[in-house]
């Protein structure tokens, strides 16, 4: 293999093509030294700093500098003795006294003449040096000839977004949204509008054995203008330390404020084994690559291993919490009653190695919220948003707080904003749902039929209108979209439930109550969440199976008893003491007062 330029540096060994020093480069260029430093600052000229190093030990590779130059053709026009001596031509020492009148007809011709490049190019100047208050990191690239290295690029993709969204005055926009960005066809501006940023974070990482490179690069996603870049070397086991220098020199470029705890969150860092840190990687790739049970039962397997390798490596007890949670939900079909206490263990176990992990807050006030916990969710929430201002998952989280409180103005206005911070992260179905639960029908439908008609095909949301369609008493509308989403999801217990509603009040009592007998024969054999069973009683109007359903649905500590206050499903319900009773005992948490 050959040497990386910091070893070849160390070693005295040549690297072909590589330009060792300022002197170097400014012949290459046929420059004076002050111009290609100025071209670095102001032109993005590719130069390299030798990391570890003093500050001005610097090398740049010959086909970078070749490229670069080839876009920049306007500042090699002029001679280069021209540029030496410099680009302001002299002042005239005085005018003419007689002459005075047709100077100031020549000044003011010139004058009105540069106006129309005065209009063009000054926006555009503006526009390059405008503030950058919001970044996108682009999914970094895989270059290691080997596609079952991704997990290792994506997993650096979502550490080094981690460490950003951590900082007050930049907006980062989610590992979630970005994602869909894997291989933009997209130009930078295009990106730029599309995700709502002022730069884009591209590049790349290539492993070779126990070595790794990181390539990075920021682009101005309006104008497309590359301002920095950078190349970093190191040995895997110091993968955290390279996230953590590369994190801040973005931080210094994008000349966002940093206060001193977040600058110390941006420098933590640790060494960690190889084996441990791929084995968290791949946790995380079959994580955020899930749809199905098999898929969450993996990422538990990887997860696992790491924590068994290293005890005290707090990422991988945050996705063995994510991943048990995920496994606990209707979607995935596990029973909470065995994945809860799992997750929190392991959403615990993650913040005593690391209390400023602001996921390991909002998975911990998720789990605490599932199991009522009222006050205890309201303050993880609370510590998450202190810790990451604009994440926005911490934002839709404290929005389903706020409405499970029955403070819905409040719950949309902070979901809402969540989804200014990331459209992508926070898309219209999640902002659907709290206004369902606000009575809000048609706002939430528009919100519905907006995301169907990009993802026609999105399970989750042909349900969720279903339910909301259903809710506002146009049933026989909801009927065929929940067909199609039972049959998508090969017989979700959730989206059957809410068929079943709709179907019994649209007077198909009869198929209703064939997918009533479904649901009883594979809860014989199998678990079927209780929640499936409550919405298909109500639908058909069987009070008494209705609280034989909610009591199961207590025992369970099912998600849907959240939503007890708000959930328009139960207002026929409202008034029964048994109902009311629930209602206490659901908000009998202590340190929250029972209303």
């Amino acid at each position: 293999m050959a040497p990386s330029p910091s070893e070849a540096r160390t070693s005295g060994v040549p690297v072909p093509g590589r330009l060792d020093s300022w002197k170097a480069i400014a012949a290459y260029l046929r420059r004076d030294v002050t111009t290609v430093q100025r071209w670095e600052r102001r032109e993005g000229m590719p130069v390299h700093r030798h990391q570890h190093d003093k500050r001005g030990s610097v090398y740049a590779l010959a086909d970078e500098i070749d490229a670069w130059r080839a876009s920049r053709s306007a500042l090699f026009e002029r001679a280069p003795s021209e540029v030496m001596a410099g680009t302001e031509p002299a002042p005239p020492s005085a005018w003419p006294h007689r002459g005075w009148l047709v100077a100031a007809l020549v000044v003011l011709a010139l004058l009105l003449a540069l106006v129309p490049y005065y209009l063009v190019h000054r926006p555009r100047a503006a526009l390059a040096s405008a503030r950058i208050s919001s970044l996108a990191v682009l999914p970094l690239r895989n270059l290691s000839g080997d596609p079952a290295q991704d997990y290792l690029a994506d997993g650096m993709t979502e550490a080094l977004i981690s460490r950003l969204a951590q900082l007050h005055d930049l907006r980062v926009i989610s590992h979630t949204s970005v994602m869909s960005f894997k291989n933009p066809q997209l130009s930078a501006p295009e990106l730029g509008r599309k995700l709502g940023v002022d730069a884009l974070v591209e590049g790349s990482v290539t492993r070779d054995g126990n070595r790794i490179r990181v390539t990075a690069q920021l682009i101005r996603a309006a104008s497309d203008a590359h301002f920095w870049s950078e190349t970093y070397d190191r040995e895997f086991q110091d993968s955290l330390a390279l996230e953590s220098e590369l994190a801040q020199a973005i931080a210094e470029r994008v000349e966002v404020t940093v206060t001193g705890a977040e600058h110390e969150r941006l420098a933590a860092s640790r060494t960690v084994a190889p084996e441990v840190y791929e084995n968290y990687l791949k946790g995380r790739f079959e994580y955020d690559r899930g749809h199905t049970k098999s898929d969450y039962e993996r990422s538990v397997d990887f997860f696992g291993q790491a924590i068994r390798l290293d005890p005290t490596f707090a990422p991988a007890y945050l996705g063995l919490s994510q991943a048990y949670t995920t496994l606990g939900t209707v979607g995935v079909g596990s029973a909470p009653g065995e994945t809860r206490p799992k997750a929190i263990d392991a959403a615990r176990k993650a913040l005593a190695l690391d209390p400023d992990l602001t996921d390991a807050h909002v998975a911990l006030a998720n789990i605490e919220q599932e199991q009522w916990h009222w006050h205890e969710a309201e303050i993880e929430y609370r510590r998450a948003l202190d810790l990451s201002p604009n994440d926005p998952f911490a934002h839709w989280g404290f929005a389903l707080w706020l409405l499970c409180q029955g403070r819905n103005d409040e719950a949309v206005s902070w979901v809402e904003r969540g989804q200014r911070l990331d459209p992508i992260a926070v898309p219209g179905s999640e902002v659907a749902w709290i206004l369902f639960q606000s009575r809000r029908y048609e706002e939430a439908i528009r919100e519905l039929r907006s995301v169907l008609a990009v993802s026609p095909n999105q399970t989750g949301a042909l349900t969720m209108l279903g339910f909301v369609l259903s809710a506002a008493g146009r049933d026989a509308e909801a009927v065929p979209l929940l067909e199609r989403a039972v049959a998508d999801t090969q017989g979700s217990p959730a989206a059957t439930g809410v068929l079943i509603r709709a179907l019994a009040r649209s007077g198909q009592r009869d198929e209703a109550l064939k997918y009533l007998g479904d649901l009883q024969q594979r809860s014989a054999t199998g678990y079927v969440p209780a929640a499936a069973f409550v919405n298909a009683y109500l639908g058909l109007g069987n009070t008494e199976a209705v609280f034989r359903a909610l009591e199961q649905a207590y025992r369970e500590q099912s998600n849907i008893l959240q939503f007890l206050k708000v959930h328009p499903y139960f207002d026929p319900i409202r008034a029964d003491p048994r109902f009311m009773d629930l209602v206490r005992r659901v908000w009998s948490d202590p340190g929250t007062p029972v209303s």
